[in-house]
């Protein structure tokens, strides 16, 4: 049994060099010139050459002076390491290529993320294809001082010590309803008649600042004979608009959470004068110091995103 048999058998990857080495001969048909490609001496390629050849069991090239030429099996050896090769250089053009993508860590409230962000996102990732957003929808205060988060969007009051924060959203809450509340049995159309109607409320958190609820927004109009407490109850914002879309009762919600099924006409503000007014507001946060471009980039979209949809409300007014 020849010796190529046996390595034909034999599962092993022939040294890399020989490989590079044939290549660049087989390529260029001239030992010299493989040699500068691949910055060895002509002497260094031959070697490489009749080290491949021994694996083979067979010469890779014919040689007639300083002329050389593919033997049969040479010629049937190289497309496959060109190829490779080119995939090789591929791979490591995607690593290392200067505008790689970037990994950018974003913790949101899990209400935020579903009704405000998730349908936003596909416009950074446009307008920014070279940073990949990893979202994570959480209520926990994010270490972004740490560094484990690179940009976080928090409800409160914004003092969060440690880290450089920015009011980004109003968090002022309005009554909201599906449209079939407004022409059913009990029609509603002032905050009277939510005495005979569903109030569906928002469980306070451990881990959030309190939120306007029914008691402040009833209380604000004088109506003192309503149960502000009775209802069913949530623990997110964005269920509890679901809730209130498919007809379960009237859940009090920040506008900005449903400006877009206000506008489709799936939900519907029952009262022109509904917004009750609160301090606190969601905020984004980054690094005090040394916040890294993605994350700045990031943060700039947010508030451009608050901004244009600021702009469009005044425009349809």
């Amino acid at each position: 049994m020849s010796r190529r048999k046996d390595l034909a058998a034999d599962t092993r990857i022939p040294p890399l060099n020989a490989l590079k080495a044939f290549e660049a001969a087989a390529r260029r048909l001239n030992i010299t010139r493989a040699a500068e490609e691949l910055s060895v001496t002509p002497g260094a390629v031959s070697q490489q050459i009749r080290i491949l050849e021994e694996h083979a069991g067979a010469p890779l090239f014919h040689r007639e002076g300083r002329q050389i030429a593919l033997t049969e099996l040479g010629a049937e050896l190289y497309p496959l390491l060109r190829d490779g090769f080119d995939y090789l250089k591929r791979a490591g053009d995607l690593l290392y290529r200067p505008d790689r993508r970037h990994a950018l860590a974003v913790s949101v409230p899990p209400s935020f993320a579903a009704k405000w962000l998730a349908p936003r996102i596909a416009r950074f990732s446009a307008a920014h294809p070279e940073i990949e957003v990893w979202m994570s929808a959480d209520m926990r205060l994010a270490d972004v001082g740490g560094g484990r988060v690179d940009v976080a969007v928090r409800y409160g009051r914004g003092d969060y010590p440690g880290v450089r924060s920015e009011r980004l959203l109003a968090a002022d809450v309005t009554p909201v309803c599906a449209p079939s509340l407004i022409t059913g049995e009990n029609p509603l159309r002032r905050p009277a008649d939510l005495a005979r109607h569903v109030l569906i409320h928002l469980r306070p958190s451990e881990l959030e600042e309190p939120r306007p609820d029914w008691a402040a927004w009833l209380k604000a109009r004088d109506l003192t004979i309503i149960d502000a407490q009775a209802g069913p109850r949530f623990d997110q914002t964005a269920l509890a608009i679901e809730a209130a879309a498919h007809g379960q009762g009237v859940a009090l919600a920040p506008y900005a959470f449903v400006a877009e099924d206000l506008a489709s006409g799936r939900l519907v503000a029952p009262f022109a004068d509904g917004t009750l007014t609160t301090e606190l507001a969601y905020h984004v946060l980054t690094k005090r110091t040394g916040a890294s471009a993605p994350a700045r980039a990031f943060a700039a979209w947010l508030k451009q995103e608050v901004q244009s949809a600021a702009e469009a409300s005044v425009d349809d007014l």
